[in-house]
């Protein structure tokens, strides 16, 4: 399979921390990987690097080809990102404008947004609320409109930090119904979320990160054959919080 997402030991260091320590991994087209961690863990750090909002202190990443630093106008075409706190949408505008334009910041032509965001707003179930101002939504409609949002430029790499925050179980569903959708178009998905069983459930792969580092990875579905439930919870909180176990 090709690598849409090659992570060569990423490094990222603050003032008065490090974040991030030699992170490696790749993400093959078709392949969702979920990350899991603590907060304070490195996830969203990691994923704001990926989409170039931060560089890294060391180390280096491909996305579709593209180098990270080298390329970042061409990394950004090809990633989408949602950061579940930071909904990023225009409070004035109504659901639809708000796509139209991240749309038009995307350089995509009249027509070709329209029948995307017609497309959007239909596979998100929101045609009620498209032609509302986002500021009278509800936290649960605008994160939906936020999804729509960071990927109205159909890109091949998705990036979602916690996409399923501040929403109902139904509006869950429809999320990670568009990631199944997204993988069977042979895109590649990093999500994070609070929820395990999200993870676990919508996961082709597992990469848990402990204090800016990975402690472990591995294939959901084996480890699913391998292991109960409550063994791959044991195994996982006891990773989160900086222990180990042996296959």
């Amino acid at each position: 399979m090709f690598k849409l997402i090659e992570i060569f030991n990423i490094s990222k260091r603050f003032k008065n921390c490090e974040a991030l320590k030699e992170v490696s991994f790749n993400v093959s087209n078709g392949e969702i990987v979920g990350l899991l961690g603590e907060n304070g863990a490195g996830k969203s750090t990691l994923l704001r690097i990926i989409s170039t909002m931060l560089n890294p202190t060391s180390g280096s990443a491909k996305i579709n080809g593209y180098d990270l630093i080298k390329d970042s106008k061409l990394v950004r075409k090809n990633v989408g990102i949602l950061f579940g706190s930071e909904v990023g949408l225009y409070e004035r505008l109504t659901a639809r404008e708000n796509l139209e334009y991240f749309a038009k910041l995307n350089n995509m032509n009249k027509e070709e947004a329209k029948n995307r965001i017609d497309e959007l707003i239909k596979e998100f179930s929101f045609e009620d609320y498209a032609d509302k101002q986002v500021g009278k939504l509800s936290k649960g409609m605008k994160q939906k409109v936020a999804i729509a949002r960071s990927i109205v430029h159909n890109p091949s790499v998705i990036l979602f930090d916690e996409p399923d925050s501040g929403l109902d179980f139904k509006a869950a569903n429809i999320v990670f119904k568009f990631m199944t959708k997204c993988k069977k178009e042979n895109k590649s998905i990093i999500f994070s979320s609070h929820s395990m069983e999200n993870i676990k459930i919508y996961s082709d792969r597992m990469v848990v990160l402990h204090k800016g580092e990975i402690v472990k990875q591995f294939d959901v579905k084996e480890y699913r054959q391998k292991y109960t439930d409550k063994e791959i919870n044991d195994m996982l909180f006891n990773l989160v919080c900086g222990g180990d176990i042996d296959d």
